[in-house]
């Protein structure tokens, strides 16, 4: 035995009680550990006094000041609201990134700035344009002895080391402190913005990486909505956590030669691009794996220059991470058109099913399912079967004839539309939308895009839209019990697309109004419109679904939220008696601990509330008011005898809540 290989074998059981350990009291992973659970095994904070809870300190993004301070004139010009991180803590440090890049250290018990390191990753401008300016968090490695580093991939494409006591670049990693993600990938591209748009090919990093043993990994946020078929690939980097040194590359998009290269026919290969990891990754540090949650890829929505299945686009991937090879993968959309990434990092969790013990992986995804797996082998839990599904009639398109549908557990969210989902709080809106819903092209899930016809199809409603079901804030779960807590919303898309136009693009068709003036069709909403400004579909539009894994079933499910003023005091819906109707639930994730399900609801335009729920039957146990909009995914530890539970909100703020004294 090696000497690493000794030392692995030391360290990697105490990793993986650090995973695991249901009494950790700090939060030291974007989802509390690499398994993504975002639980805490805490319960100072519970059912009976939750209602209590009092801001306890507030924290403005230094971004604020950096905006209000510029006087650079910028397109587009910098935002201070991109604030979507979950702070870690540990040793009582919260650590914390902002929509502009800017590191920051806080005192978890008071509030207060230790140090900011600002590496200025703004000046290159906006990259990837599609998402704006923001940031989702920062990673933590320790040695265990002296060394501790924070990571960040930044906007402009570079990954940096920070020295977590000091806030200064760890100069001993790759290139004084930071290495160049540009640097393996075709066809990128630096210093976009003095490129023509069809050159621009994105290279920009919004989610934190992973740290899996000594191995940090990073994925990369791109520009979607691509003008043409040549683009850069997304490939996953993983560097040595000490050194900086590039480990290995991950070929997201098969080069020649590789597996999965024959799945993208006439070397479509050579030239297409993203099939990214835009959000963040899960890892085992037992097994040695980092899960990669993977995205469709140029054009998210016409596939004609890119025909086949090609791998590895939506599909989530296990590599192993000392090597960077593949060990299973699974496709969850074969050659997608309907811009259905992975959007979140698969929770990892133990369960038992049928008397057998299994380490599992579950993945949402955006279409509405949750697909689990043996997170070592690939093997399914339960069976996922090909169906066939209705074939594309787009010229050039060539969709496939079938995709796979999970037996279990149930969807999450409604798939498909059909006359039975249009809203119908009484008969005559029921009537009223079914007129409009002739307008469009429908159907069950995998409903392929359609052209405008003038006269005829306005184009496809897509449910779920392009944002989920379930999207970045992904799914918690509670280890004690193997259920899984997974918000989503009802939000239809419409779809259409319209010739390329040559001076802007080379595909053969765009989504409407993509590239060029000429493309749009101003006389179709998107998404449709219901009588009178309802929404054309009926409620709920958000909830949180609790699957108890053990068994693949709906354990409950709620909507999240009573519903906006703007439908419940719609005219038309006036002296009637109206149910929760969902359509509040913010953009962060569920966080769970040993006594409830806590998640953040937007109040309005300008306000927000913290509500907890019973983990078993999804009852509302209490509600807290938020001064904003919630943002991020609220996260909680313990400082000394207290127990905190921190979020970040719209107004760039970071809020932390206790019990009073």
């Amino acid at each position: 035995m090696t000497l690493r290989n000794a030392i692995l074998a030391i360290a990697i059981p105490a990793l993986a009680t650090a995973q695991t350990n249901r009494t950790v009291t700090e939060w030291n992973s974007y989802g509390a550990t690499n398994w993504s659970q975002k639980y805490a095994a805490l319960e100072q904070i519970n059912a009976a006094n939750f209602k209590n809870l009092k801001v306890a300190w507030t924290w403005n993004s230094p971004d604020l000041d950096l905006v209000a301070a510029d006087t650079i004139k910028r397109d587009p010009p910098l935002s201070p609201y991109g604030l979507k991180a979950t702070p870690l803590v540990i040793k009582g440090v919260m650590y914390m990134s902002t929509g502009l890049n800017q590191i920051a250290a806080i005192d978890a018990a008071t509030g207060v700035t230790k140090w900011v390191y600002n590496p200025k990753a703004y000046e290159e401008g906006m990259q990837a344009d599609i998402m704006g300016w923001l940031s989702r968090g920062v990673a933590y490695w320790t040695d265990g002895k002296d060394e501790e580093r924070l990571f960040m991939g930044t906007l402009d494409g570079y990954i940096i080391a920070v020295n977590a006591k000091t806030g200064k670049p760890v100069t001993s990693f790759a290139d004084h402190g930071r290495a160049d993600l540009n640097t393996p990938i075709p066809r990128a591209t630096r210093g976009t913005l003095h490129l023509p748009a069809g050159e621009r090919h994105y290279i920009s990093v919004d989610s934190p990486p992973v740290v899996v043993r000594d191995t940090v990994i990073v994925g990369s946020s791109m520009s979607d909505r691509t003008p043409t078929k040549e683009w850069a690939p997304g490939y996953v980097q993983a560097f040595d956590v000490h050194t900086g040194k590039l480990k290995w590359v991950f070929h997201t998009v098969p080069q020649d030669g590789e597996f999965g290269a024959d799945t993208w026919k006439e070397h479509a290969n050579r030239y297409s691009g993203n099939v990214n990891v835009w959000s963040m990754m899960s890892g085992d540090d037992e097994l040695g794996h980092v899960y990669l949650p993977l995205t469709t890829p140029n054009s998210d929505y016409w596939g004609g220059a890119r025909k086949g299945d090609g791998l590895f686009a939506e599909s989530l991937v296990a590599v192993d991470v000392e090597t960077g090879k593949r060990i299973w993968h699974f496709q969850a959309v074969h050659h997608g058109i309907w811009d259905y990434d992975f959007p979140a990092a698969p929770t990892v969790l133990d369960i038992t099913v049928a008397g057998k013990k299994i380490k599992a992986i579950a993945q949402v995804s955006k279409q509405g399912f949750t697909y689990v797996f043996d997170r070592a082998t690939g093997k399914p839990v339960w069976p996922i079967v090909e169906k066939p599904v209705r074939h594309s009639d787009v010229p050039g398109e060539e969709t496939s004839l079938t995709q796979p549908f999970p037996t279990k557990p149930p969807a999450f969210e409604r798939q498909g539309v059909t006359p039975d989902d249009v809203l119908d709080f009484t008969p005559e809106l029921h009537t009223q939308g079914l007129a409009i819903l002739k307008n469009y092209r429908y159907g069950p899930l995998f409903t392929p895009q359609s052209l405008y016809e003038r006269g005829g199809t306005r184009g496809t409603i897509q449910l779920p839209g392009t944002v989920g079901g379930a999207n970045w804030s992904g799914s918690g779960a509670d280890p004690d019990s193997g259920w899984l807590y997974v918000p989503s919303r009802t939000s239809p898309t419409m779809m259409v697309l319209t010739p390329g136009k040559p001076e802007f693009a080379n595909l053969g068709y765009v989504r409407n109004g993509s590239f060029g003036p000429d493309s749009v069709h101003p006389e179709h909403p998107e998404p449709p419109v219901g009588p009178g400004g309802l929404p054309l579909l009926k409620p709920p539009y958000t909830r949180m679904t609790a699957y108890n894994l053990n068994t693949g079933e709906i354990a409950w499910q709620v909507p999240t939220g009573m519903g906006s003023d703007a439908i419940r005091n719609n005219p038309l819906l006036k002296g009637l008696t109206l149910p929760a109707l969902g359509g509040q639930g913010g953009q962060g994730g569920p966080l769970i601990t040993k006594s409830v399900l806590v998640y953040g609801l937007t109040v309005g335009r300008s306000a927000g509330q913290l509500v907890a729920y019973d983990k078993k039957t999804g009852a509302t146990l209490g509600e807290v008011a938020l001064p904003a909009q919630p943002l991020g995914t609220p996260m909680t530890w313990m400082q000394g005898n207290k127990q905190y539970v921190a979020l970040t909100l719209l107004n760039g703020q970071l809020i932390a809540l206790a019990l009073p004294d």
